[in-house]
């Protein structure tokens, strides 16, 4: 990957079930770090659902409040579906977990889109296991621990691409 310029963002997109819990919440987090670290014009992150169940919605009430707990605002969020135009769109497709992974998979048409799909989950060697678990049906605790997760792994996906996106900082002799 060569270096990127600001007419050209590099695009990351990260993708869950519905659009409401996982994936805005590593929305939000790459976001807030790319733009603390002042790449924000030219790293750009988004999200979306490979069901389209809740397109339009905000994010579940307790990813906001999770997010808002460690100064996040996740407010205008409003949930999407992954479509077959979001692979051209976007230069990494970040799978929450192996299911998403396998659809994404499924649905890339070659062997570039399917070479873009990655799990969020490898970028963090300490993690114990590749899926970030759904807390939808769980309590807010669990909300608090998957962001926990997904704040480490965001981290780490970050420090991959960013040495390939800042200007070099060396000047040319003459």
């Amino acid at each position: 990957m060569g270096v990127v310029t600001l007419s050209d963002p590099f695009r990351v997109i990260f993708v869950c079930t519905g659009n409401i819990c996982r994936s805005p919440m590593a929305e939000v987090v790459f976001r807030e770090l790319a733009e603390h670290q002042g790449l924000g014009p030219i790293l750009v992150s988004t999200s979306a659902g490979t069901g389209e169940w809740h397109v339009g919605e905000r994010a579940d009430s307790r990813t906001i409040e999770a997010l808002d707990r460690r100064g996040y605002d996740g407010s205008m969020h409003r949930a999407k579906q992954f479509t077959a135009a979001s692979f051209a769109e976007n230069d990494l497709v970040i799978a929450l977990d192996r299911t998403h992974e396998r659809i994404l998979r499924e649905w890339a048409r070659d062997e570039d889109q399917e070479g873009k799909v990655l799990l969020l989950l490898s970028f963090d060697r300490d993690a114990h296991g590749l899926d970030v678990p759904d807390p939808y049906y769980a309590d807010d605790g669990m909300f608090d621990s998957v962001l926990t997760m997904i704040e480490t792994a965001t981290r780490g996906l970050f420090r991959q691409l960013e040495p390939a996106l800042r200007p070099s900082r060396t000047t040319p002799r003459i």
